[in-house]
């Protein structure tokens, strides 16, 4: 498990350019991520995503959301999302565990 505070600050330097967590709150480049955790993948109704994220069918966990975060693009080939992803694998942990705090 890692450590939400950190796991929030690494968010809103990162993450919150091309998401929001409020629930209820906007989308941006990015789908809104309040309550993503135990979701389906391309499930937010009003976000367009990509046909490879609406199609993966996984449900949002911290070991794909692990992998997804490390390389977005080979998780979800031909998805939009442009970030690289996190290499380091203790802000993977502490941003996973950031979004499980939102619910």
């Amino acid at each position: 498990m890692g450590d939400a505070e950190n796991g929030r600050k690494i968010f809103a330097k990162i993450c919150a350019t091309c998401h929001t967590v409020e629930k209820g709150g906007r989308n941006k480049v990015g789908p809104n991520l309040f309550g993503i955790v135990g979701k389906t993948t391309g499930s937010h109704p009003t976000f367009s995503y990509s046909e490879g994220m609406k199609n993966k069918g996984a449900t949002w966990n911290e070991s794909n959301l692990d992998e997804y975060l490390e390389k977005p693009k080979k998780f979800i080939p031909g998805g939009k999302m442009v970030f690289p992803g996190l290499k380091k694998s203790v802000e993977r942990k502490d941003v996973i565990a950031y979004l499980e705090t939102l619910k």
